[in-house]
């Protein structure tokens, strides 16, 4: 997934449009992943076209390396390369037919953290429900393996904080809109049935 290097293209999903519905319907994943991905994968190769010393670098160490990338193509690298990270991983996020909780480490220091996974959820959605705006909302942990739960706005990441992404939920309209209108809270209630615990577990000990 983050191993590309220019030009980049358009990460599959790994599953069928239509696999995640009745949470997310096939129209909003046609829309959200052929449309809104796909215009990040292009906006970033047009960044990068006439700057080949950037060429040879990943999107993860793109967004690392910000404060080297020139002026003039900063903006555009800073927001695209953040789309097409986060929407990366927010496709691998999710997945049909997955376990209803978390397992493993990640389940007991949820539990530390949070107390139970109940409590974790309820603190998600809040956290979720309190980005203004555009944004992201995210299950990190910092380099001493601590969890939080954090908002970005746009597209920035967690990265840019030298935190890991563990779990990315996706809260601009454009990810929900079609189905659930302005009904957020019912977007992201629904969205805990496809959360792929396994993927973020994986995370978690990378």
């Amino acid at each position: 997934m983050n191993k590309q290097t220019y030009p980049f293209t358009l990460m599959p999903l790994p599953y069928a449009y239509e696999a995640l519905e009745p949470y997310i319907d096939k129209e909003t994943m046609h829309y959200h992943h052929d449309k809104h991905h796909q215009a990040y994968v292009d906006n970033l190769n047009k960044a990068l076209a006439n700057h080949p010393q950037y060429q040879k670098y990943t999107v993860p160490e793109l967004l690392v390396m910000l404060p080297e990338i020139p002026d003039e193509i900063w903006t555009a690298v800073h927001n695209n390369g953040g789309g097409v990270y986060n929407h990366n991983l927010f496709w691998l996020a999710m997945a049909p037919q997955v376990p209803s909780r978390p397992t493993g480490k990640l389940a007991t220091v949820i539990d530390e953290k949070f107390k139970t996974f109940s409590n974790f959820k309820v603190e998600f959605k809040k956290t979720a429900l309190s980005q203004f705006g555009s944004g992201w909302a995210w299950l990190v942990s910092n380099n001493r393996d601590e969890l939080a739960i954090i908002t970005t706005a746009n597209q920035n990441t967690p990265l840019e904080l030298n935190l890991k992404p563990i779990l990315p939920l996706d809260v601009w309209e454009h990810a929900y809109y079609l189905k659930y209108q302005n009904r957020r809270g019912d977007y992201i209630d629904n969205w805990f049935n496809i959360v792929d615990w396994r993927q973020a577990e994986k995370l978690y000990y990378t």
